[in-house]
C-alpha cells in the first residue's frame, strides 16, 4: 500500500491520479477536510481508505496499528500558506509532523518523500542551489520547510531507506481550485480573465519593470514525474530542487492565457505594502544536483503547459473529471 498525506489536495491528487492510470488503487489517502471544496479533487479517485491526518498520526504513534503494510509514503500534505502567521500552528503541522513520519519509515525501512518549498530562498540573492549559504527564509512557512529540510540533512548517511525531499517552486495545474489566495498565478489570473477580462499583476518592484517579477513556474504533471523518477530509484536520496530551471515574467504567463482565450489585457497594480520583504521577485531552480541524480525529466514548455491547463479550466473547470 502507498501513502499518500495531503491526497486530497493539489499534488497529492494528483499523485492518486498518476497511480491510478498505472493501475494502483492500493492507496491510503490522508487528509483534513476542514475546507470541504477539497472533496471534490477525490472524484474519479480510486484508493483504498481515507484517513483524517490526526487520526492516522495516532496510528503512526502507536507503531502503525492499524494502517497495514506500507511500500511507501509520500508526504505532501502541509500548511502551506505563506500568510499564515501562527507560528506554533506551522511548526506543529510542518515540523513536528514530518519528524514523526520520517522515523516511523525510517524505523520499518519504507521509503519517505516529502514536499519541501522554493521558498526556503528567501529572495534568492545568494542563488537556489540545495545548499545553506543560499537559504534565507522569509516567512514562518518557509522556516518550517527549512527546519525539516535541515533536520533530513543532519540523518548520519546510510539511512537505511530511501528520504527524498523535493523542494517545489511554482507548481500549477488541475486540481487547485480549492487553494483560493494560495492558488497558482495562472490560476488566479484565468478566473480574473474570465471575469471582466483584464489580468492583474503587480506594478514594477524590487528593480522589475511592472509585471516583470520572475518566477520557476512548473507543470503538476511535470513534478509529479520527478517525484516518480525517484520512486523508481529507490536507491536515490537527498533534498532537490524541483523546478524547471528556467525563470519567466509573470507577464508571459497573463500573455499566454490571453492568447489561449483569445481576449483580454493585462493591467498593472500597485505592489502591496504587506508583501515588501516577503516577496521573491525572482526564483529559478539551480538543477544541478537533480541532473546529477540520473533524473533526466523534460519539462512541458510554459506557453503549452498553461494552454493545456487553460483548456482543462474551460472543459472540466480544472478538476480531472
Amino acid at each position: 500500500m502507498i501513502v499518500i498525506t495531503g491526497g486530497a489536495g493539489f499534488i497529492g491528487s494528483n499523485l492518486v491520479k498518476h497511480f491510478n492510470d498505472a493501475g494502483v488503487q492500493d492507496i491510503l489517502i490522508v487528509d483534513h477536510l476542514k475546507n470541504s471544496a477539497k472533496m471534490e479533487n477525490l472524484r474519479g479517485l480510486k484508493f483504498l481508505d481515507y484517513q483524517d491526518k490526526t487520526r492516522f498520526l495516532s496510528r503512526i504513534e502507536q507503531g502503525g496499528k492499524g494502517i497495514g503494510a506500507t511500500d511507501g509514503i509520500f508526504h505532501v500534505g502541509a500548511c502551506s500558506d505563506t500568510m499564515e502567521s501562527d507560528g506554533s500552528y506551522m511548526l506543529e503541522t510542518n515540523y513536528e509532523y514530518s519528524k514523526i513520519l520520517l522515523h516511523h519509515c525510517l524505523e520499518r525501512g519504507i521509503p519517505f518523500h516529502y514536499s519541501s518549498s522554493a521558498s526556503v530562498y528567501g529572495n534568492g540573492e545568494k542563488g537556489f542551489r540545495e545548499e545553506p549559504a543560499c537559504e534565507h527564509p522569509l516567512n514562518v512557512y518557509a522556516y518550517s520547510k527549512f527546519l525539516f529540510d535541515n533536520y533530513v540533512r543532519r540523518l548520519k548517511p546510510p539511512v537505511g531507506s530511501q528520504v527524498v525531499g523535493l523542494r517545489y517552486f511554482n507548481v500549477f495545474g488541475p486540481q487547485e481550485n480549492h487553494k483560493g489566495r494560495m492558488a497558482s498565478i495562472v490560476w488566479q489570473l484565468y478566473h480574473q480573465l474570465k471575469k471582466d477580462g483584464v489580468a492583474r499583476l503587480f506594478a514594477g518592484t524590487d528593480g522589475y519593470g511592472d509585471g516583470e517579477q520572475q518566477r520557476d513556474f512548473i507543470y503538476v504533471k511535470d513534478l509529479i514525474n520527478v517525484h516518480l523518477y525517484f520512486w523508481q530509484n529507490p536507491q536515490k536520496s537527498g533534498v532537490f530542487n524541483c523546478g524547471t530551471g528556467a525563470a519567466h515574467p509573470f507577464n508571459d504567463v497573463a500573455r499566454a492565457l490571453i492568447a489561449r482565450l483569445g481576449v483580454g489585457r493585462i493591467e498593472y497594480v500597485p505592489f502591496p505594502a504587506s508583501l515588501i520583504g516577503k516577496y521573491q521577485s525572482f526564483t529559478e531552480a539551480d538543477l544541478t544536483q537533480l541532473r546529477a541524480s540520473g533524473c533526466d525529466v523534460r519539462f512541458t514548455p510554459l506557453a503549452a503547459a498553461i494552454a493545456e491547463y487553460c483548456d482543462c479550466l474551460e472543459q472540466t473547470a480544472g478538476y480531472f473529471r
